[in-house]
């Protein structure tokens, strides 16, 4: 690392709160699927802060749309109706199961909206007493606090305590373990369909339609978080959609914006009329520039054959790293679907991502030791040998 960056990274530490560990180098710029730092190293870049950037960095739709929206209009409060707004709206309502949308900035806000919206509609639906909420073990949906009380995190962090309370955590894909949580007083379950800070465990297709068949026996609302899965990163449009089984309510962020901040919650209109004036609202969220943002990358996504390409290259992918487990004893389990995968393997996780770095990929970890890889969704099939040959050979490298 040259003087300088280490300089930046000096300077940081006086004037930033260290509650995240700086990387071992500054970035300075990314195009497409690749990232440059400040001393000209390369890299893969599999990481896109954790699944943001789903069309890559720098893509000329999204700075075509920045520069020509900043210039017409940026901000203005949330009761005036903006085109973009409604184009952005419509797009997200006409392509999915959901009636109504409101828009936020962000995954923790999405969940938020969600949380109070489920609670409301229980309070007014089936009575006060109506206000639990079940979520599962290694969960993750936010750090806000209604949205961290439902995060099995809490159970580790007693010192932001007290939390929301009504929250159970049952296990994931244990159906059995759900009903043992059901009264009366349930008003909602929330699931990410892939748990992703929780080391990439994915839903089977049998517990999502179980879940939802709960909801619909017992009058629950279901949520789903897609924040970190939705928007393409499974091969479908809504992560739902890979299952089959449809929620109420969803919460977006992440790849909506493809970097920009933007989030958002949709939900069916039995449920989304509960939300009315006064109830929940946003200074920022809807504004103009980011609902523009937000419509030309989901105009991307949906154009024909993207999807095809994000599930050729993520088939493509998954079978690489079942040939890499193979080939070497590194490798215990391969998890994902889509363009995200979890990759648990025999070395420190740390000591791995520090290594790929060094080879020129940029990865995270998720949940206690697992390898996720979250490539943009543009990526083609030679940038992915490019990563798995990267992989495979710093496998071999490490001890």
């Amino acid at each position: 690392m040259s003087t300088d960056a280490q300089k930046i990274i000096d300077e940081s530490a006086k004037v930033l709160i260290e509650n995240y560990k700086p990387q071992p180098f500054v970035l300075d710029r990314g195009e497409g699927v690749y990232a440059w730092d400040t001393d000209g190293n390369k890299y893969l870049d599999c990481s896109i802060g954790y699944a943001v950037a789903s069309l890559g960095h720098a893509h000329p739709a999204i700075l075509k749309t920045i520069n020509e929206q900043a210039k017409k209009l940026m901000i203005c409060q949330a009761s005036y109706m903006t085109e973009p707004k409604l184009r952005c709206a419509k797009l997200l309502v006409d392509n999915s199961c959901f009636d109504k949308v409101f828009f936020s900035n962000s995954g923790t806000e999405s969940v938020e909206a969600a949380l109070k919206l489920a609670r409301k509609w229980a309070y007014e639906e089936k009575g006060e007493q109506c206000n639990e909420i079940i979520s599962f073990r290694k969960s993750f949906h936010g750090r806000t606090y209604g949205s961290a009380s439902v995060t099995e995190k809490r159970l580790s962090q007693p010192f932001f305590e007290p939390y929301l309370p009504g929250v159970h955590f049952a296990e994931f894909n244990n159906l059995d373990s759900i009903k043992e949580f059901i009264s009366n007083k349930t008003a909602a379950i929330i699931l990410e369909p892939i748990q992703g800070e929780g080391g990439l465990n994915p839903a089977t297709e049998e517990f999502m339609k179980g879940v939802r068949a709960l909801c619909d026996e017992h009058d629950i609302a279901l949520i789903f978080d897609e924040v970190q899965v939705g928007m393409g990163r499974l091969g479908t449009f809504f992560a739902y959609e890979t299952y089959g089984a449809e929620p109420d309510i969803a919460a977006l962020a992440k790849g909506i914006g493809g970097g920009f901040p933007v989030g958002a919650m949709v939900a069916k209109d039995r449920f989304a009329k509960h939300l009315t004036p006064g109830s929940h609202g946003t200074t920022y969220g809807g504004n103009p520039l980011s609902t523009a943002v937000a419509h030309t990358v989901i105009s991307e996504i949906l154009k024909p054959g993207f999807l095809d390409n994000v599930n050729k290259v993520g088939t493509f992918i998954m079978e690489g790293l079942q040939e890499l487990q193979r080939e070497s004893n590194k490798i215990i389990d391969i998890r994902g679907r889509g363009l995200m995968f979890g990759i648990d393997t025999k070395i420190d996780i740390k000591q791995l991502l520090g290594a790929l770095q060094k080879n020129g990929l940029m990865a995270t970890q998720a949940g206690k030791a697992t390898l996720r890889i979250t490539p943009p969704l543009i990526i083609e099939q030679a940038q992915a040998q490019e990563a798995l040959d990267i992989i495979g050979a710093t496998l071999k490298q490490e001890d």
